[in-house]
C-alpha cells in the first residue's frame, strides 16, 4: 500500500486559529478532510498548490540549476516530492534555510524581478505573505461558491 501524499510541511498555523495554513496553503477544511479525499483529488490539489508556489516564486526567483537545488535539499534534509516543480521546492528551501542562505546561486537559484537585491530571509517573507494572501483568497472564493450552491433559509 502506498503512502498518502500530503502537502503538509509540519508547520500548521491552523492550530493557532488561522483559517488557511501558512505552511501548506490549505484551508482548515481541506486539512481536516484531506484523508477522506480520493487519491486523484489529493493529487490534483497538490498540483494546484505547486502551481501556486511556482507562480508566486517565479516573480522573485528563477531556477538555474535543478540538480544543485536537489543536492542542497537533500543536504539539509528538506522533504520534497520527485514530481514537485523546482520553484515549489525553492519555497520550502527558503522557509527552512532563510537565515543560513547567503548565495542563492549555490542552491541553483537566481533572483529575478521583484527578488533582485533581496536577502533570502526577505525573499521568504515576501513569498510567504503572497502565498497566504492567494491561498486565503482561494479559501474565501471556495466558501462563496459553496454558499451560492446552498439554498438559504428564509
Amino acid at each position: 500500500m502506498s503512502a498518502i501524499a500530503s502537502p503538509c510541511v509540519g508547520l500548521c498555523s491552523t492550530t493557532l486559529g488561522d483559517r488557511t495554513c501558512r505552511g501548506c496553503q490549505r484551508s482548515d477544511a481541506e486539512i481536516r478532510d484531506w484523508f477522506a479525499l480520493a487519491g486523484d483529488d489529493r493529487a490534483a490539489r497538490i498540483r494546484e498548490l505547486d502551481a501556486l508556489r511556482e507562480a508566486v516564486a517565479g516573480r522573485y526567483l528563477r531556477l538555474v540549476n535543478a540538480a544543485a537545488l536537489e543536492v542542497q535539499l537533500k543536504r539539509h534534509r528538506i522533504r520534497f516530492r520527485p514530481e514537485q516543480p523546482g520553484l515549489s521546492r525553492a519555497v520550502e528551501l527558503l522557509r527552512v534555510g532563510r537565515e543560513q542562505i547567503r548565495e542563492l546561486a549555490r542552491y541553483g537559484l537566481a533572483p529575478t524581478g521583484q527578488g533582485e537585491g533581496l536577502a533570502a530571509a526577505e525573499l521568504h517573507s515576501r513569498l510567504a505573505d503572497e502565498l497566504i494572501d492567494a491561498a486565503e483568497a482561494r479559501r474565501l472564493s471556495s466558501s462563496l461558491d459553496r454558499s451560492a450552491e446552498s439554498p438559504s433559509c428564509p
